[in-house]
């Protein structure tokens, strides 16, 4: 008979140890760095294509030094014992998780690197039966403490269960054959063809049509030079998408919160924007506009602004990925590219570091099955800055030309032109609309 094991806890009862697995989270590691440094790519790609992260692991060492092989991997850097311990080294970790002889014995322990994704099955359906075990005892407190009316209780099990379903661990399924998806393909087509089908809306009729609006899982970069206007018209298309009902989350590396309170006041209020920022500046009637938005707007607007006390791509996604487990998150904005922070290692040019933020926000997209618009500074010749790999990642580029920047007596004054650079739902376009910055907003020609 086989018996349970138990810990000794603080207060001298003992409990049971949690399922864990450390043979098969060792022999992961070991396989992941012999992958790595033997050729095996396909095994290490196999390995972590089962879903396994570091928060898999039982033991903390193990999710550390995970941590630091899925970096490399990440920078295109090769993984292997020595690179991994020198990047542990670099982050102050190498002693933690018990030094280089660790790593190597972790080699040791895999018998083979064509098993790997079989270890990590393990470890995950290990971290499976401890999510379950921590889903259950939540259930149990708060059925214990006689808190909430049944329908709350209701709520916190059904949550509770849906995690632990939808966390079950194995293998993807392989995608479906063409003939599985083709009666949705017609269905989807019907609705476009009927003009039922529309991504989200920009908030500029004719920028909606060229591109049929925001698609999820894709990015649209907005760019432009220092002042033009990039982050008044993202925000305009922030605040147009979450008057449909859309869930969007403005995060923003360079203006405060009350910044954009202040520009989206304006906006909606048709306030002078100085008006908003100055002493005194409000009349008694831009008083009770003030007053009237908040029941009329913002009390209702499904907006969230989030400005990161860093600026890194982590943070970034972490408050997103919150936002998509509370409400769901139809829309990302990241205001701007250059100023997300990724971690800098050996070798790495800033060009690339832009890249893998690029990179990061299209596979954000995909994961949270959102639209993304990530706004980015164009250098002076037009091309995008420190990095052409933004606009090979997006699937709609929109360059933001304003003709009176560059000739204050233009005839073409108060007009700015939304260039479609890249479109991969429409043709290649220019949108005209009105400038409107002492507003701080961009309307239709027609509004005018």
């Amino acid at each position: 008979m086989s018996t349970i094991p138990q810990q000794q806890t603080a207060d001298g009862s003992f409990t049971r140890t949690p399922p864990q697995n450390l043979e098969a989270e060792q022999a992961v590691i070991g396989a992941l760095l012999l992958a790595g440094s033997t050729g095996g790519h396909r095994y290490f790609a196999e390995t972590l294509e089962t879903g396994l992260s570091a928060e898999d692991y039982y033991r903390p060492a193990h999710a550390t030094i995970h941590h630091a092989i899925y970096a490399l991997h990440e920078a295109g850097e090769p993984v292997d014992a020595l690179t991994v311990a020198d990047e542990l080294t670099r982050r102050g970790e190498l002693t933690r998780v018990g030094g280089p002889g660790y790593l190597h014995h972790c080699v040791q322990a895999a018998p083979t690197v064509a098993h790997g994704p079989d270890y990590a099955e393990i470890v995950r359906a290990k971290a499976y039966r401890r999510g379950v075990i921590e889903s259950a005892q939540r259930i149990l407190q708060y059925a214990y403490s006689e808190e909430g009316e049944e329908e709350e209780v209701r709520a916190l099990v059904e949550q509770q269960l849906t995690e632990i379903i939808a966390g079950t661990p194995g293998l993807h399924e392989a995608p479906p054959f063409v003939r599985d998806l083709y009666l949705e393909f017609v269905e989807e087509l019907e609705a476009v063809q009927d003009g039922k089908r529309m991504g989200l809306t920009y908030g500029f009729a004719d920028l909606d049509t060229a591109t049929s609006g925001m698609h999820p899982g894709n990015v649209t970069v907005i760019a432009a030079q220092s002042g033009v206007g990039k982050s008044t018209l993202a925000l305009n298309a922030a605040v147009a998408a979450a008057k449909t009902g859309a869930h969007v989350l403005f995060s923003s590396l360079e203006m405060s919160a009350t910044e954009l309170m202040q520009k989206i006041t304006a906006a909606e209020g048709k306030i002078a924007l100085h008006h908003l920022t100055h002493q005194g500046g409000l009349t008694s009637q831009g008083w009770e506009t003030v007053h009237r938005l908040g029941p009329e707007l913002f009390r209702t607007l499904p907006l969230r602004i989030y400005r990161p006390d860093g600026a890194s791509l982590a943070d970034i996604a972490s408050a997103a990925r919150a936002c998509a487990r509370d409400a769901g998150l139809q829309l990302l904005v990241v205001d701007y590219l250059q100023l997300v922070e990724v971690e800098q290692r050996r070798n790495i040019t800033r060009e690339q570091a832009v890249a893998s933020v690029s990179r990061g926000l299209k596979n954000l997209a995909v994961e949270l099955d959102s639209h993304v618009i990530a706004l980015s500074q164009l250098n002076d010749d037009g091309l995008m800055r420190e990095s052409r790999a933004i606009k090979n990642d997006a699937s709609v580029v929109i360059k933001v030309n304003r003709p009176d920047v560059v000739e204050p007596e233009s005839a073409r004054a108060g007009e700015v032109d939304l260039v479609l650079d890249k479109n991969r739902f429409g043709p290649l376009a220019t949108v005209t609309v009105a400038s409107q910055l002492h507003y701080s907003r961009f309307v239709d020609m027609a509004r005018v």
